[in-house]
């Protein structure tokens, strides 16, 4: 067999990098917009906002680099390819959040205890709104293209922006309140309000990307199918196999089978059958590599009469 490909190859890879680019330049537009509403306004909550925006500056060009290595394919030192390189763009993205939200806090706390006016929030609250519905609109892409395409720094970086969405709703009510009653002290507990938010978002993005590189298993309705298949091999062909073994590297799949045949079956029909094993998984999960032992039955041990 030979080493691992990357499922959907290079045309996959361009149009990954192409989406990511898509990121980055929202992102761009998405801060230009909240910083905008930030010094206009002087309000701490869009100030967290933008910082968060920022957040995702800085990981969009992480995720650019990951799916850069994570597109190489297998070679001398890396037989099983690159493709983990993606839950490493996760993980920072994550760490990164994290950073982030202790700023934000930090910044609420301070402006908490130093109340200061909310200026033209009219004008604010329209460069706001604006950028969320950019995020969101990317958010959504991103998380549907990563979904289809398995890959992992699409998905958490689509999740990020969905974030910013809502964190970007909870600031724009905060300030209208603020605008409506006069009541200062609103703003800083909305921007701390995002800052706990935000954190609760670094850890299930660390979570998920800590599982990932300690070679979780395939999900378990990617299982489920691939059990189906197992299953009609049992019944069609005799056959039996141990307890799979699975593992889930970014978008790529690789599972390990031991397939106990006949013992009169040969090499030949033993091979080809591992042949038809590979592509019937291949066929339901596009670019899952899939690596077949193959043992044969015991012998019946032969009754010896006293």
């Amino acid at each position: 067999m030979t080493g691992p490909t990357r499922p959907g190859g290079p045309h996959e890879d361009r149009l990954l990098f192409r989406f990511m680019l898509l990121s980055l330049a929202a992102a761009v537009v998405t801060i230009a917009l909240k910083v905008g509403a930030a010094v206009i306004t002087g309000s701490v909550g869009f100030l967290s906002d933008a910082m968060e925006s920022g957040v995702n500056l800085v990981a969009a060009v992480v995720a650019l680099f990951a799916l850069r290595v994570a597109a190489r394919p297998s070679d001398a030192s890396h037989h099983f390819g690159h493709g983990k390189a993606e839950y490493l763009s996760a993980l920072v993205e994550g760490a990164m959040i994290f950073v982030a939200a202790t700023a934000i806090v930090w910044t609420s706390i301070q402006r908490l205890l130093a109340p200061a006016p909310v200026l033209q929030p009219g004008v604010g609250l329209a460069l706001s709104t604006v950028a969320s519905l950019v995020n969101l609109a990317v958010g959504v892409t991103l998380q549907r293209v990563g979904r289809a395409h398995r890959s992992a720094t699409l998905v958490a970086d689509g999740k990020h922006l969905l974030t910013d969405v809502w964190t970007s709703v909870g600031v724009l009510v905060g300030i209208a309140l603020v605008a409506l009653t006069g009541w200062q002290p609103l703003d800083p507990i909305v921007a701390l309000a995002v800052g706990v938010n935000i954190l609760w978002t670094g850890y299930r993005l660390l979570r998920g990307s800590v599982s990932g590189l300690l070679s979780a298993t395939l999900p378990e309705h990617e299982r489920a199918q691939i059990d189906t298949v197992l299953d009609r091999y049992r019944t069609e062909y005799g056959v039996t196999f141990a307890p799979l073994r699975t593992v889930e590297s970014g978008r790529q799949r690789f599972v390990f089978a031991v397939l106990t045949v006949p013992a009169e079956w040969t090499v030949q029909a033993a091979h080809d059958m591992t042949e038809q094993l590979e592509a019937d998984i291949d066929e339901i999960l596009p670019g899952t590599e899939t690596f077949v032992h193959v043992e044969p039955q015991a012998e019946p041990e032969a009754v010896t009469s006293g």
